[in-house]
């Protein structure tokens, strides 16, 4: 469990693929250690070594973690970079074996500075990394670890003992109890509550400005990947084709996208796919709340858009849908995990697909019993789901995974709003189960591609 201070902002951050946990915290871990542990120090530098640990050990190669490092030690932002750059870079520095440390400082570079150990874990979190900086003498002069929680989030082993202090916000909550608690003193909306939260830590115009800008990513994504050109391949060694494209030319040739269209179902699936094709490709995407899962809330967004007539969209309706779904990753990422090498993909996938259910609950006008039973209801039917990516690729299970999920969160917010709001399992119940099971689950289902789906393939690129 990480004690922090966590904004829908932070939880809805812009990346590149594949992997939130393994390719956008590495990104960010890498550019920090030089920033903020070696600082004036960095032309002292003569040869860095980083070591990976845990998940990044096993499925680091396949996940881009080894590039996401390399880009994060040039000064690179996962949030900026431009995902075109990212190979031409790399080809430059792998042909001189010359990295420019933030852009500044060059120094040489051997394939075995990067450390894949997968002997050992370290105290904290699996996915844990260790960088060390040598000087001209060969020695070590700078030392530090970080680890990546998931959802890009990374956290120093500085902090681990000494949590950030939390900022004041009028209604601080840590279980979805207290949060409905908030909504009904104050006769507001769950979406309400996490606004006023989010203006008290920025201004109103950028928290708005942010959340619209992250709708429009979204959408973009979504859009990308159904306009990819027909017939390619994903990158890796499955050679898994884009599907997205195709599927989209044949539901559009059927007629535009629109509540009568008679496949409705079929476009969910088409728009979670395509931001998921994206996301293996190592496109723009939103980690929402992590890569691995980055196409749920987008392609349920997407629908909620689509195919509810009696809604009109509006700014507000997409800000409704996104603080509540926020709100609610807020509660997993508080009281359990949103990494998959911690709790499996339920803490992805499950996750993802809980918050996207509260978010159209909300978005369609549903009471806020409603949305709480709408997001218990998408990770309750996604307990015990496990993280076994073949090939350590974020592509089988994972693309058709987002789908499913979709489906899931749309049935979940639909069989939410045709009751009251009242059940028996609340939501504070199904993230403590959530929990317990990612705590009792086998590593080997736990993003280590060592069981489950990963070995059923035997092309493992671990």
């Amino acid at each position: 469990m990480v004690n922090m201070m966590i904004s829908v902002l932070n939880l809805f951050s812009i990346g590149i693929g594949p992997s939130s946990s393994h390719t956008v915290g590495p990104m960010k871990a890498a550019k920090s250690f030089l920033v903020r542990d070696v600082g004036p120090d960095l032309t002292q530098i003569t040869r860095l070594v980083v070591t990976l640990y845990g998940s990044l050990a096993y499925t680091g190669k396949g996940h881009g973690t080894d590039k996401a490092i390399t880009m994060g030690l040039t000064g690179e932002d996962p949030d900026t970079i431009d995902p075109a750059s990212v190979d031409i870079s790399l080809q430059a520095i792998h042909q001189t074996h010359t990295l420019r440390l933030l852009n500044t400082h060059a120094i040489s570079i051997m394939p075995t500075d990067l450390v894949f150990n997968k002997k050992e874990l370290l105290p904290f979190h699996t996915n844990g990394l260790r960088f060390q900086a040598y000087n001209a003498a060969g020695t070590c002069f700078r030392e530090a670890i970080y680890y990546s929680v998931g959802g890009g989030f990374i956290v120093h082993d500085q902090d681990t003992q000494q949590p950030p202090k939390e900022r004041d916000v009028p209604y601080p909550f840590d279980s979805a109890a207290a949060l409905l608690a908030h909504a009904a003193r104050e006769s507001k909306t769950i979406a309400d509550i996490i606004f006023a939260n989010e203006i008290a830590m920025r201004p109103e115009d950028e928290v708005k400005r942010y959340l619209l800008n992250v709708a429009n990513t979204m959408h973009d994504c979504i859009y990308r990947g159904c306009h990819a050109p027909l017939q390619t391949t994903l990158p890796g060694t499955l050679k898994v084709r884009r599907r997205a494209p195709a599927l989209y030319a044949r539901l559009f040739a059927l007629g535009h996208p629109e509540p009568q269209h008679p496949e409705a179902l079929n476009w969910l699936n088409t728009f979670a796919m395509a931001v998921n094709e994206e996301n293996a490709c190592g496109g723009r995407v939103v980690t929402a709340p992590t890569n691995g899962a980055a196409g749920i809330i987008p392609a349920v967004l997407e629908y909620y858009q689509t195919f509810y007539p009696q809604h009109p969209v509006s700014e507000a309706g997409i800000l409704t849908f996104l603080l509540t779904a926020g709100g609610i990753g807020i509660l997993y990422k508080k009281n359990a995990s949103i990494s998959g090498a911690e709790m499996g993909c339920q803490g992805e996938v499950g996750v993802a697909c809980s918050m996207a259910a509260a978010g159209l609950a909300a978005a369609l006008g549903g009471s806020n019993a409603q949305i709480e039973n709408a997001a218990e209801i998408g990770m309750e039917h996604n307990l015990g789901l496990t993280c076994d990516p073949v090939g350590g690729l974020v592509q089988i299970p994972c693309i058709e995974r987002n789908a499913m999920g979709a489906v899931k969160a749309v049935n979940a917010a639909q069989l939410a709003l045709a009751e009251d709001g009242k059940h028996t399992v609340s939501l504070d119940m199904v993230i403590s189960t959530m929990r317990e099971i990612g705590n009792n689950m086998n590593t080997i289902y736990k993003e280590t591609s060592q069981g489950g789906l990963a070995v059923a393939v035997n092309r493992i690129e671990c």
